[in-house]
């Protein structure tokens, strides 16, 4: 159901927005998952991929395969990585492009923009985990207080 009278649910417009979406918007639409490790150390789900990360891939036929980001290829939608190529007709070698939501991201490539940007999502997720959840002291502080 749809919630926001400014959102368009039309299958036609949200095709459009998405294969047209500019190069700043496209970087965002190809995030990619963190591992498990990552995700309880910076309490972030995912982040856009980049150029030196190193990445696994969960689905199709490269699954369980792993190497370094070589490019971001976002006219294509597409991510290359290192060691998942081809041999065309001709003897050439081509990357294979993969989706970035069919990688999970396994050894970050920090420099500062994306230290503040890891540290402002998960800032945001630490205040939410504690958020609506009553302890056990704490119902006993509250029911002393009323005595």
């Amino acid at each position: 159901m749809k919630y926001n009278p400014r959102v368009s649910s039309s299958r036609r417009k949200s095709r459009r927005a998405h294969f047209t979406a500019p190069s700043s918007v496209r970087r965002i639409l190809m995030s990619a998952p963190l591992s498990s490790e990552l995700k309880n150390k910076y309490n972030v789900r995912s982040v856009p991929v980049r150029k030196d990360d190193e990445v696994q891939v969960v689905r199709g036929t490269y699954k369980g395969r792993e190497g370094k980001v070589v490019q971001v290829y976002r006219r294509k939608w597409v991510i290359h990585i290192e060691r998942i190529t081809r041999e065309k007709v001709n003897g050439a070698t081509v990357n294979v492009g993969i989706h970035p939501s069919k990688v999970l991201i396994t050894k970050l490539k920090l420099d500062k923009d994306r230290k503040s940007l890891l540290d402002r999502k998960g800032k945001g997720r630490a205040a939410e985990k504690g958020k609506g959840k009553f302890t056990a002291e704490d119902v006993a502080s509250t029911l002393q207080e009323v005595d």
